[in-house]
């Protein structure tokens, strides 16, 4: 396993990390999988686990606290906020009450008394960020987070998010965790270049594309992932952006086996191999999956393997752009773009 510096906090992380958000119903894990999963991938030498209190309804959250029972030290422990949690309308979004709320939440699901990363899970168009910033500030300054930072932020947003702290003299996010692909390279033309910038860490989530890269898909396959069952559309292949993801998918299996590396493998060293990336998420649903994934923890791709896979998909191309969740408000809602 390798070990990077978070941003500027000077925390080291595994280069590989554990996401949560299978742990639960979403994926159909029962405890005593979700604690052979943290077993292993502790004894392999992850050492950064990450969930949300949205995940199952806060399930995950409460089978992460289970599973590190006895040895949250040893752990970098981070949880989001700000999705909605339930039909109450205020259970949601970046402001003081609210995070306050979900915050204490969390830390009794997790039976912890501080997290070490605390994220902004999207950004709250309704909040200022002088508000959200206040608020984690006072909640850092309170022990009950070390770090805080953002998630799927467009690039203008962690901008403005930097400026709002130091003009009010508070805490800035020092992580962004957003999307990250070889099939959706978005980030790398906006996103990447600012958190270098302003030395952000950088989590990237699905790196295996939601299974698109993970090995299972490919032509003349019938696609029975787990994702495939809840999420359809993103797995018809005679929608145009899917034909695009598979056929790529095709060229990039040549790349791996004439490499001598399983699609896992290239995917995740491709992702890791990013100087602005500090972990990638992996998000195992079974103990299988995770062994899979921890294949790829000292993969090493040489420049040639990652031209190749340059010629495939184009640096700063998103095969499925309107999946991306940072879309502005305005390309979504017609009336914010009318007078």
């Amino acid at each position: 396993m390798q070990y990077r510096t978070l941003g500027r906090t000077g925390v080291q992380v595994s280069s590989l990390a554990l996401g949560a958000m299978n742990f639960g119903r979403i994926g159909r894990t029962t405890q005593d999988e979700a604690t052979a999963i943290v077993d292993a991938a502790l004894d392999a030498g992850i050492n950064l686990i990450d969930t949300a209190d949205v995940y199952s309804g806060g399930e995950s959250e409460e089978m992460v606290g289970k599973a590190i029972a006895g040895r949250r030290d040893d752990i970098v422990l981070a949880t989001k906020a700000s999705m909605p949690m339930g039909d109450e309308r205020n259970h949601q979004g970046g402001s003081r009450r609210w995070l306050a709320t979900a915050l204490d939440n969390s830390l009794r699901r997790l039976g912890v008394d501080h997290v070490d990363l605390y994220q902004i899970h999207r950004w709250d168009p309704r909040t200022s960020d002088e508000e959200t910033l206040s608020a984690l500030t006072d909640l850092q300054r309170a022990g009950k987070i070390r770090y805080f930072g953002s998630s799927t932020f467009p690039a203008y947003r962690i901008v403005q998010a930097q400026w709002a702290a130091r003009e009010h003299h508070l805490s800035r996010y020092v992580t962004e965790q957003p999307s990250y692909s070889i099939l959706q390279r978005g980030i790398e033309t906006h996103v990447l270049p600012v958190t270098e910038q302003y030395g952000l860490g950088v989590l990237v989530w699905s790196p295996l594309a939601s299974g698109w890269l993970s090995g299972a898909i490919r032509e003349g396959r019938e696609i029975t992932t787990s994702r495939s069952t809840f999420m359809p559309q993103r797995f018809d292949t005679t929608i145009p952006s899917n034909r695009a993801r598979l056929d790529a998918v095709e060229r990039l299996a040549k790349v791996a086996d004439e490499a001598g590396l399983t699609m896992i493998q290239l995917a995740l060293g491709f992702v890791t191999a990013h100087p602005g990336v500090t972990s990638a998420l992996i998000g195992p649903r079974t103990l299988d999956h995770l062994q899979s994934q921890l294949a790829a923890a000292d993969t090493v791709l040489s420049a040639d393997v990652l031209d190749a896979v340059d010629a495939i998909v184009a640096p700063g191309t998103d095969l499925a752009a309107h999946e991306k969740n940072d879309t502005p408000p305005s390309l979504l809602d017609p009336s914010l773009r009318r007078r």
